[in-house]
């Protein structure tokens, strides 16, 4: 852990201390990684197929145990504890998983409805969710009228119907072509600038992860540990001359670097 890390200002909302995580089969997925990120980082996830990027984002939302060690996720600031009706972890996926006979706003508000919460504002909230991501005059399509990036924006929307301080994103533009892409970056930029959120993000693009960031946590290959924590200190909002600036080009230099170490780091053969 970073000896300084007392010393910065914001809150530390997700540990990882000494985290390792074994499937039933016997992979042992992650090794001793320890991690905290801090509120309002920006914070991508980078390394090599099977390292164990996506049962990183799992074990912050609660959705898998650790094998040993601990992990704290707590978003809620203190001001929002007494009165919070809501998770305030949301989670994109890589695939948007949309319901293909419910609307945009069906699937939007599925949420809140899954939580039974009678007292919130169901129809003003989707159409707060939509208007983030752009879709407000999409409300009544269906999922198949759409294209692949509206479909990942209307995923972010039902992510984003939850008012969450923590965001997980898995992918989530991996599928789509380079210029719906580069726009949802920027979207997804603007989002998290506008809302105080903090972010972690799982891609395997160095270009990306460049661009997003303020904070890459290159790890290894299986079994997954910290290789490299690396700062991004490119001022926000970023625009598309930073993608052509050398700074942009130093900075995706040092970390395909960073990469390319972890690809040839040796697991400890005492963890294995």
């Amino acid at each position: 852990m970073d000896p300084n890390e007392d010393a910065r200002p914001d809150p530390v909302v997700v540990r990882l201390d000494g985290v390792d995580k074994r499937y039933a089969r016997g992979t042992l997925a992650l090794s001793g990684l320890s991690l905290a990120i801090r509120r309002t980082e920006f914070v991508t996830l980078l390394g090599p197929s099977g390292c164990g990027k996506s049962t990183v984002l799992r074990l912050i939302a609660g959705l898998t145990p650790p094998s040993a060690g601990a992990v704290t996720a707590s978003p809620v600031d203190s001001a929002d504890a007494a009165g919070a009706e809501v998770e305030r972890i949301g989670f994109v996926f890589q695939e948007p998983t949309l319901m293909p006979w419910a609307s945009v706003a069906d699937n939007v508000a599925l949420p809140l409805r899954l939580q039974r919460l009678a007292r919130v504002p169901t129809r003003e909230r989707v159409d707060e969710a939509l208007a983030l991501v752009g879709l407000s005059s999409f409300a009544h399509a269906y999922p198949r009228e759409l294209s692949g990036g509206m479909r990942m924006r209307v995923s972010l929307a039902r992510a984003m119907i939850t008012r969450p301080r923590l965001l997980l994103l898995d992918e989530p533009f991996a599928a789509l072509d380079e210029i719906t892409r580069a726009r949802l970056n920027d979207d997804l930029l603007a989002l998290w600038a506008s809302h105080g959120l903090t972010v972690v993000f799982v891609t395997h693009s160095v270009y990306e992860s460049v661009y997003l960031s303020n904070r890459i946590v290159v790890m290894s290959g299986r079994p997954g540990r910290v290789q490299a924590d690396l700062r991004i200190d490119a001022p926000i909002p970023r625009t598309e001359y930073y993608r052509t600036s050398a700074e942009y080009g130093r900075s995706c230099r040092q970390v395909s670097q960073a990469l390319r170490d972890a690809q040839h780091a040796q697991p400890d053969p005492a963890r294995a």
